[in-house]
């Protein structure tokens, strides 16, 4: 994809790009984006909770880009870390005993060895197949590639009018105070340079974990560019998400790291972080 390619596909879905500020203040301007390989070693992180049945439709698209998928598990009862190894003998399987999204995807991150990360959803909501117009992105020059639901070419068939009313709030709160254009706020699907999380420090365990993220993202300066994605609904089982109780911690985020930035809290460097693990 040349430089031109990507301007025109993204230019309309770009919701933050302070690479010149940044790099006035010296924080993520400082990032060695010249440096960062043409093909990059692409890690998937999985979030399961008793996820058996719902594995093989999340990794079955997976692309060749791919080169390393990591489950953590929180303490399934089921059958999900037996299937994990059967749909992906080279899957890497690591157990989390603290309870929450946001907890596995923490140590996913501090597990993966790649040069990007992906976050995808283990109860087949998302197709894996959209992982190669992310990485496509962040090869072309972003560093955060955001899904979204809400851009020509995606969609939702899961979203209730409850939550898609909470979204759209939650949303607006938040490019307030971050003054972004995010079209789709609450939506898990996301890809990254892993080099990004020296200046992000990700501290939640639950749901809220994606809105912190984005949030953290947008105001350190980092390029941001929505991808469309298109949003199934879960194949099997309940989802553990709660409207009402979710979207509470959900504002509860928004509202702490409001106060953090406006306080002005500081970059996270690598050096403040010794359990992310470098890519060997």
């Amino acid at each position: 994809m040349t430089a031109e390619t990507f301007d025109s596909l993204v230019r309309p879905f770009v919701v933050r790009s302070s690479r010149a500020k940044a790099e006035s203040r010296g924080e993520p301007g400082r990032l060695r984006r010249s440096q960062r390989p043409r093909t990059p070693r692409v890690s998937v992180v999985v979030p399961t909770l008793n996820e058996a049945r719902n594995l093989p439709y999340a990794l079955c698209r997976l692309p060749e880009c791919v080169t390393e998928v990591i489950v953590v598990d929180g303490r399934s009862v089921d059958d999900t870390i037996e299937i994990a190894g059967r749909l992906r003998p080279d899957v890497r399987v690591v157990r989390e005993p603290r309870k929450g999204k946001g907890a596995a995807l923490r140590r996913g991150f501090e597990e993966a060895r790649g040069d990007i990360i992906v976050m995808l959803d283990a109860d087949g909501s998302a197709d894996a197949a959209e992982i190669q117009l992310f990485v496509d992105v962040l090869v072309a020059g972003a560093d955060f590639a955001k899904g979204s639901r809400f851009l020509p070419g995606g969609g939702s068939d899961d979203l209730t009018a409850i939550r898609h009313l909470g979204n759209r709030c939650l949303t607006g709160v938040v490019n307030m105070i971050c003054q972004t254009r995010y079209t789709d706020l609450c939506y898990g699907y996301n890809a990254f340079w892993r080099d990004c999380l020296e200046f992000v420090q990700i501290d939640v365990d639950g749901f809220e974990i994606e809105t912190r993220l984005n949030m953290l993202v947008a105001c350190s300066g980092l390029a941001v560019v929505e991808v469309p994605s298109r949003e199934f609904c879960r194949v099997h089982g309940d989802s553990n998400l709660s409207a009402v109780r979710d979207g509470l911690r959900v504002l509860a985020a928004i509202m702490g790291t409001a106060l953090e930035n406006r306080a002005g809290r500081a970059s996270v460097r690598s050096d403040d972080m010794p359990a992310l693990r470098r890519a060997a």
